[in-house]
């Protein structure tokens, strides 16, 4: 069996609202009901987890202008996903929902108890999804002149979550006694200061609250770059994971494997999710007719427009591709965001002109999942077993609406099911309890 999480890409934001099946979504996208069915729908169709996206910024790099951003709604406007967590898990029983958190955002001991918070609202259900943001505009909004250099954000995010996990652990697991007739609420000599000092956080604790169900929560991490991996190696309980192909797939599970050793962990302790989207149909030939289309799509002045922005966000704000001639050879510009991404979005690049690169590529592959749901399950069983697991993270970033949640829900869950692929059910155990079950 393998893992199924559902991946939030626009966060806690506006989610497709032109579109004929999209609803009331354009005035409706903040309220809780449709998280709420998401979520329910998700956990009916054997998911483990939700992992939500997030991001702290209107983004002006494009053009000079934030026109575009607020026009199309690209990553603006977006609310904070940590209100919306409890009230997500209001109408399921063992779902996970993974939010995320930024270390240039949040303070470690405001990230630890925060968390610690959630999971005890939701029961043993809370994950964390550790950034270090992308872009110089989300730094200037929490005190930077511009943001600090790729591998040092993450050395600075392997000490906030090192500060986070001795929070999370200053006390004891039986510290909280609660014997109302000594009366002793909390043993006192189990509850212990981390007093950390390091390069970049400076912290006393211990934390001011008991741990959760869980003990901590589960943690995430989306890094592909070697510091993300290395982070990720470290602490994260699953992680989000680019690949073109099985060999890709397979070889970057390795490498993560080796890591976790190296760190003293079991290749089991981290659940590796690759990013995929998958095109359903009522019949292959109607899941070959949607792809189609969605490549047609894909390949508009306006999409094209949209790639270019989302280049410009994921560059870090450093590089305006709205600037390049479309017709002129593609830059070779990584930029200082998220750098595993733009490689993998430049990659096969060479010869072709900007126009011709941001037709033909794709950042998130399809790896063949086009088909009816019994093609597209046994699709999925084949690359696992050649990959080895540990599961798929779906993202549907255009079509997202209650009509195509239930074709993945109610269609492909039940042809991964028929092939004893996914879970059929949840022991009544926590979020992380169920994410390493197997």
């Amino acid at each position: 069996m393998f893992h199924l999480g559902w991946f939030l890409g626009q966060g806690f934001g506006i989610q497709p609202w032109r579109g004929q099946f999209d609803g009331s979504a354009v005035h409706d996208w903040s309220k809780p009901d449709w998280y709420r069915d998401l979520t329910s729908s998700l956990e009916r169709g054997g998911y483990d987890f939700v992992f939500i996206e997030d991001t702290a910024v209107v983004e002006d790099t494009y053009k000079g202008s934030s026109e575009f951003s607020l026009s199309r709604g690209a990553f603006a406007p977006k609310n904070d996903p940590l209100p919306l967590v409890p009230l997500m898990t209001q109408h399921s029983k063992h779902i996970g929902v993974i939010n995320t958190m930024s270390t240039i955002q949040y303070a470690p001991f405001t990230a630890a108890r925060l968390m610690l918070t959630l999971d005890h609202l939701t029961e043993g259900r809370a994950g964390i999804n550790v950034v270090t943001s992308v872009t110089h505009r989300v730094a200037q909004n929490f005190g930077y002149d511009e943001h600090l250099e790729h591998d040092e954000r993450y050395r600075m995010a392997e000490e906030w979550m090192e500060v986070v996990t001795k929070l999370w652990d200053s006390w004891e697991p039986d510290a909280y006694v609660g014997d109302q007739e000594t009366p002793m609420l909390v043993d006192h000599t189990k509850v212990h200061r981390i007093d950390h000092e390091g390069k970049y956080f400076k912290v006393r604790g211990p934390m001011s609250t008991q741990p959760g169900p869980q003990g901590r929560p589960v943690v995430g991490q989306a890094g592909n770059s070697i510091p993300g991996r290395e982070l990720a190696a470290q602490y994260a309980d699953t992680m989000l994971a680019l690949g073109h192909n099985a060999e890709q797939m397979k070889a970057f599970r390795e490498d993560m494997h080796a890591r976790l050793i190296a760190h003293g962990r079991k290749p089991g302790d981290l659940k590796v999710m690759f990013l995929v989207t998958p095109q359903l149909g009522e019949s292959d030939e109607h899941a070959r007719q949607r792809d189609r289309e969605r490549q047609a799509a894909s390949e508009t002045d306006e999409a094209i427009e949209h790639a270019l922005w989302g280049m410009t966000y994921a560059s870090g704000g450093v590089v305006d591709w709205g600037q390049f001639d479309l017709d002129g050879p593609v830059p070779d510009l990584i930029g200082n965001g998220e750098q595993s991404s733009m490689r993998k979005l430049l990659e096969g690049s060479e010869g072709k002109t900007l126009r011709e690169a941001i037709k033909t590529q794709r950042q998130i592959n399809d790896l063949g999942l086009v088909g009816s749901p019994d093609t597209v399950a046994a699709k999925m069983g084949e690359l696992m077993d050649e990959v080895g697991g540990d599961g798929f993270l779906i993202w549907q970033p255009t079509n997202l609406n209650r009509r195509f949640i239930a074709e993945y829900t109610d269609g492909l869950s039940p042809a991964l099911r028929k092939r004893g692929l996914i879970r059929d059910g949840f022991d009544d155990v926590t979020f992380r309890e169920n994410l390493l079950a197997f």
